[in-house]
């Protein structure tokens, strides 16, 4: 049976580390484009509000971009079911990087006051485990890739070359 859940925990894996991996590629950019914004200004006012607040009531705060951004995945859905299907994949898109962006920003002011209860500190260190897991899981497929990447380099000026050159081939002969 366990040999069976394998490769439904591999895709697991894959889906919590690609989340990951999307959240170390973005936060930079957000990082670049909240400079833009009074940060400092702004987490100073959301931290005074969220000082006087009860952990319960935090957790409203934190809530609320994700319940402001839950709409988006209905007009996805839409533009989908009618074949926008660049506008949808460009909603999606910005939808994932302002909902992390904005979402992390939260957390990072609420975090204490989150952590403050049992259930939310369990669940908290419960996600910081499986990440971990996910990635101990991932590692020898990901150092796979990496190997056959390096090896595409190292191969790949002249097969490239060569790929040019038959397909300039086959469009001249066609």
């Amino acid at each position: 049976m366990r040999r069976l859940l394998r490769p439904l925990w591999v895709l697991l894996a894959l889906i919590f580390l690609i989340e990951a991996w999307l959240w170390d590629r973005v936060e930079p950019i957000i990082a670049r484009i909240i400079a833009l914004i009074p940060l400092p200004r702004l987490k100073q006012w959301l931290a005074d509000r969220v000082e006087h607040l009860s952990p319960g009531l935090t957790l409203i705060v934190f809530a609320v971009p994700v319940i402001v951004l839950f709409p988006l995945n209905f007009v996805a859905a839409w533009l989908l079911a009618h074949k926008y299907f660049v506008g949808a994949t460009t909603l999606i898109v910005l939808q994932k990087v302002l909902g992390v962006g904005i979402v992390a920003f939260v957390f990072d002011v609420t975090r204490e006051k989150l952590l403050q209860m049992g259930w939310f500190r369990r669940l908290y260190e419960f996600v910081l485990d499986l990440r971990a897991r996910a990635l101990v899981i991932v590692a020898p497929f990901k150092l796979a890739i990496q190997q056959w990447m390096a090896r595409f380099r190292r191969a790949s000026p002249g097969f490239i070359r060569r790929l040019r050159r038959r397909m300039q081939a086959s469009r001249s002969s066609s």
